[in-house]
């Protein structure tokens, strides 16, 4: 059986999967200010109906790292860079403790300029005399040569409690978006591996023993192991979730509008050709770009727990001041208005009813008009933003999980809705996208599902310089001696059989046929008037998608 876990902002939710579909499904309130309650809540349920040996793999959706970024609540970082001619990575600057260095690296990975030891010396002991414990080591071309990133991580030593290493994060080749990507990752380690061994204990404690990952942003898992050292791409698995809940549940063939409608959100996502659409460079944390591949989604406040107010016209969200009245709230919500307007019938309604009374009285409105006001301007909000979304869409080039589609215009043709409100807005939302609009049976859940069915994904980029005959994967730290006839499709194919076996050693099995060559490049170097070698880079990855196990299943859920 598999085991799904869903942490949302409002609830907590999990499924239970087999051979023949859901088997049990479980839903706890969220608590925001320890999310591992809420796991422990949503197991300790499982446990009382699912035998504990039975559960052989559990998939975690957790908003911990988002509300970590959202919330400012990053550990002091040591970031360490060098850089060279060109970029100046003082432009770069990601936090207080930002130290460049004299050094440099050249784009075959030749050393132009040795890093000195005592000026690494120095960086790291300004950290940390100000208190910083984790760090980042970030140079520029350390994807075809990360000395002197290991040289910083050696002079830094035991002194440090977690070093994030840039060519260890992505063998891309943005300097920029690598050194936040690294920071980033250092930021969160700590309070994401807290949780992470409160999680693993619990499951001790209750019996369990399955395999753990995490959900990821680009809809694949990741090992547990390898999260650890790399929670940054566990940011936005969220939204991530609900899109591959969707894929997992449904056929979806057409383009089509995904909608995830929670207690504090609503996050969205489009299909375009039956799959989702990536943000294929990396997505934006606050005003800095990483190389985090992600879903493409967008979230906006509106959910059930948005406060109604007024400011000329009624207006719902984006704050969240608590839950809805209905729930023992402060203030009236979306969810009060769908429960009076009796499209929904969720808690204690006559608060629900009490609260919109009380405000409608005071904006000289009758209730009926406020809740209708209020649900009509919840879902126009959201139908501007996925006008605004799929506009931006059509301003450039297209990526999908399966493929870059160019300058494909994306038409929407069918609305899916999840999370909820979902029923309750189904009606609502057909009037504003005067699109067919499909509620998926397991709606409140699909995110659970989606996590607990995504398969485990991971990429690597390979580099060959058959001059210096040296090939080198930078985030396995693996690299050999090349024979001089070394060919782009001898690249492939050990990137291919590398990458298969780095899952396999983790305990993941990985399918050949899920293996995606996503660039492939073999650039002739000249000296002179003669050839004397070839720079070869091959990027390689396992595609997200739903287990090979569970495919039947997809479709006969929605």
């Amino acid at each position: 059986m598999l085991l799904g876990i869903d942490v949302g902002g409002t609830h907590t939710d999990a499924v239970v999967i087999d051979d023949t579909g859901i088997a049990a499904t479980y839903k706890v309130k969220t608590d925001q200010k320890n999310l591992l309650h809420s796991v422990l809540a949503v197991l300790e349920r499982v446990r009382e109906e699912v035998p504990a040996g039975e559960i052989e793999r559990l998939n975690l959706s957790t908003t911990l790292t988002t509300n970590a970024l959202v919330e400012g609540k990053l550990e002091d970082v040591g970031v360490l860079v060098s850089g060279g001619p060109g970029l100046d990575p003082a432009d770069f600057m990601v936090c207080r403790d930002y130290h460049v260095l004299p050094g440099s690296t050249d784009h075959r990975g030749t050393v132009v300029q040795e890093l000195d030891a005592d000026d690494v010396e120095r960086a790291v002991r300004k950290c940390l005399d100000a208190g910083v414990r984790v760090f980042a080591a970030v140079t520029k071309f350390s994807p075809r040569n990360p000395a002197q990133e290991t040289l910083i991580r050696d002079v830094i030593g035991k002194r440090a409690d977690f070093v994030s290493l840039g060519h260890e994060m992505t063998g891309r080749l943005n300097f920029p978006r690598r050194i936040a990507t690294a920071y980033f990752n250092s930021a969160v380690w700590r309070r994401f591996n807290t949780f992470c061994n409160a999680v693993t204990d619990s499951l001790d404690t209750f019996g369990m023993s399955p395999k753990v990952n995490i959900l990821k942003a680009d809809g694949g898992t990741i090992p547990l192991s390898i999260a650890r050292r790399t929670p940054v791409e566990s940011i936005l698995s969220g939204p991530a979730a609900s899109v591959m809940g969707l894929a997992a549940m449904c056929d979806i063939a057409l383009d089509s509008v995904i909608l995830d409608i929670g207690g504090t959100t609503t996050d969205m996502a489009v299909f375009v050709n039956g799959a989702p659409v990536m943000e294929y460079e990396g997505i934006h944390i606050g005003s800095h770009a990483t190389l985090v591949r992600a879903l493409k989604t967008h979230s906006i406040g509106v959910g059930g727990d948005s406060a109604i107010w007024f400011n000329g016209v009624v207006r719902v969200g984006p704050q969240r001041d608590g839950p809805c009245m209905a729930d023992g709230g402060p203030r009236p919500t979306l969810t009060d208005a769908l429960n009076f307007l009796g499209k929904s019938a969720y808690g204690d309604l006559q608060a629900s009813r009490r609260g919109l009374d009380e405000l409608a009285a005071k904006l000289g409105l009758t209730t009926q008009d406020l809740a209708e006001r209020a649900v009509s301007a919840a879902v126009g909000r959201i139908r501007e933003a996925v006008r605004e979304m799929v506009d931006e869409l059509n301003s450039r080039p297209v990526y999908t999980l399966r493929e870059l589609l160019g300058e494909r215009r994306i038409v929407p043709r069918k609305v899916y809705v999840v999370g909820g409100p979902a029923e309750a807005l189904a009606s609502e939302l057909f009037k504003v996208f005067s699109l067919s609009v499909s509620v998926p049976r397991n709606y409140a859940v699909a995110n659970a599902v989606g996590a607990a069915l995504t398969r485990t994904t991971r990429g690597i980029e390979l580099f060959a310089d058959t001059e210096r005959q040296q090939l080198f994967v930078p985030s396995l730290g693996y690299s050999r001696t090349l024979e001089e006839r070394y060919g782009l499709k001898d690249a492939q194919r050990d990137a291919t059989r590398l990458l298969l076996n780095s899952l396999r050693e983790e305990g993941v099995p990985a399918r050949e046929e899920n293996v995606e060559i996503t660039h492939a490049s073999s650039f002739n170097m000249v000296n002179g008037s003669r050839l004397v070698g070839r720079n070869i880079r091959v990027k390689c990855q396992i595609k997200p998608g739903i287990l090979h196990r569970y495919k039947n299943l997809a479709g006969t859920l929605c």
